[in-house]
């Protein structure tokens, strides 16, 4: 990998994975207090517009990070700042009034999200959709400063930084248990509301960090000269509403997702245990691989080095899909175990097991796709190219509807099921993959009209000996899980899961060396 890569990656990787240890050890405790019940799934659709801001606009990799990354890179501190002063007022304006909006609507909001919810789960997702508003303004200066950092190379904290929700959490789930040990529904404060309150109190304290480390490296200035830089401004807010509907899509399509599966009892909490896990690895990947990306595509764009740039999609795409397609093996041969041993206690018992590990496996059948969207859509906002991703979302929203309804059994009100073909919760998710695939086909092949040319066959065959090298593998690994996975113990079982993880890496590291699509070399100190 290239020298850029290598100075940042290690940080950026190790800041992330904190953070996604974190992350999932918040779920852990999550699970054993609250399981597949009521209450988690109130906070899933609660969650729905708040998450949508906080992790698009407010993410890293999100519209407002990378439309700054892209103008204030080339901007000295001093200008930067300005830059930064005046977008922030701007967005925070923006977002507090569609904040006062939302809370005052809360209740339709969740009507129009989850309109086959009971009606005790209707109540508990309006409180804790009030309780979340404050985080929607909060989440416009987080976006923003994570860009600013980056802009500097500073990607340490923006990777680390998720982790503070997730430990304010953690703690509001201890103390919930010494306070409130029958986890009784009684006290909103330290159960029904207690997730939400959580989050409040985690994005804030995300914010008052944010705060204080733009301010440590120059970029915090509270003048501002309206007049000055209109370019800057012009060029990021120009980035940032295509983009926010772009990058936004699997989000997006989260709201239409959770709709139909309001149908289904425990489907919200199922879908979050499941896209949690893929999520936690997944957004290692996507922080190693692409993050460090953006700015050298800015740069490249700059010096209008295509062919650079170009050098850089490719090996980009090749270590995405030699990562990934790893990931979906590993995912659906130690399904069972990974779910068992990350969830099972508490509340959550072996039903609440057999309902997650399905949707665990329907999940990582979409993790390519997903991080290829990823990939593909970055670059072309980092080239500042959003009209063809822009229109392509709407597409991909009207298929995902189609979709999600065609097989879950195309319901229609006082005809029944149309298909035959109604696989529940599974059949959601499985939607999503299938919209990922066709958006990335279209966004590949659009690359040539700017003068992007992918080696689309070439990139193909390597795709599908990873593929085939990962089939075998998962077939040997699973044949020896069978004769061996006898444990009754969750020591055993995270043995076994130990054990057979190392397997399945040599094994795949060994047949994509022989058939020649894996660049990886375990003795240097490149990639």
């Amino acid at each position: 990998m290239h020298t850029f890569l290598k100075s940042n990656v290690f940080s950026i990787s190790f800041g992330t994975g904190l953070s996604k240890l974190a992350g999932c050890i918040r779920q852990i405790f999550i699970a054993a207090a609250f399981g597949v019940g009521i209450t988690y799934d109130a906070f899933n659709y609660a969650y729905i517009i708040p998450g949508f801001l906080l992790i698009i606009i407010g993410g890293i990799n999100g519209p407002l990070h990378n439309a700054v990354v892209a103008v204030l890179t080339p901007l000295n501190k001093k200008n930067g700042g300005i830059v930064l002063t005046q977008v922030s007022i701007k967005i925070s304006i923006l977002l507090l009034g569609l904040a006062i909006l939302i809370y005052f609507n809360s209740s339709l909001l969740i009507e129009l999200l989850a309109p086959n919810l009971s009606y005790q789960a209707k109540s508990i997702a309006t409180y804790q959709l009030r309780i979340l508003t404050p985080c929607i303004p909060l989440s416009g200066f987080i976006g923003l400063s994570f860009g600013a950092l980056n802009s500097r190379r500073k990607f340490f904290l923006s990777s680390i930084s998720p982790a503070i929700t997730s430990i304010t959490t953690i703690f509001f789930i201890l103390f919930s248990w010494i306070f409130n040990p029958q986890n009784t529904s009684s006290n909103f404060l330290t159960y029904t509301g207690l997730l939400a309150f959580a989050t409040l109190a985690g994005t804030f304290i995300q914010f008052i960090v944010q705060i204080w480390e733009i301010n440590k490296i120059g970029l915090f200035r509270l003048e501002s000269t309206f007049q000055l830089f209109k370019d800057e401004e012009r060029r990021i807010f120009k980035l940032i509403i295509p983009a926010s509907i772009t990058s936004g899509l699997s989000q997006i399509n989260v709201f239409i997702d959770m709709f139909f599966a309001s149908s289904f009892q425990g489907a919200a909490s199922g879908m979050a245990y499941g896209n949690f896990l893929i999520q936690a690895p997944l957004g290692i990947l996507s922080n190693s691989l692409i993050l460090p990306l953006l700015p050298k595509f800015s740069k490249l764009r700059s010096y209008r080095d295509k062919i650079g740039l170009q050098k850089n999609l490719i090996s980009g795409i090749e270590y995405c899909f030699l990562t990934t397609i790893f990931l979906t093996g590993l995912f659906v041969t130690f399904n069972n175990q990974i779910v068992q041993l990350v969830f099972q206690r508490g509340v959550f018992d072996y039903s609440a097991t057999l309902k997650v590990k399905n949707i665990l496996i329907a999940y990582a059948v979409g993790i390519p796709f997903y991080l290829y969207r990823d990939l593909l859509v970055r670059t072309y906002y980092s080239i500042e190219k959003t009209k063809f991703p822009f229109k392509l979302s709407f597409a991909g929203i009207i298929f995902n509807i189609f979709f999600d309804w065609f097989l879950i059994g195309a319901p229609l009100k006082n005809f029944g099921n149309l298909s035959p073909y109604n696989f529940g919760v599974v059949g959601i998710i499985l939607s999503s993959v299938i919209v990922n695939f066709i958006v990335c086909i279209l966004l590949s092949f659009n690359l040539r009209n700017e003068d992007i040319h992918l080696p689309n066959l070439d990139l193909f065959k390597k795709i599908t000996l990873m593929s085939l090298a990962s089939f075998i593998d998962s077939t040997l690994c699973f044949t020896i899980l069978k004769t061996t996975n006898n444990f009754n113990s969750n020591f055993g079982e995270f043995l076994l899961l130990i054990f057979g993880s190392l397997t399945f890496f040599v094994i795949y590291f060994l047949l994509t060396k022989f058939l020649n699509v894996n660049k990886l070399k375990i003795h240097q100190n490149r990639i």
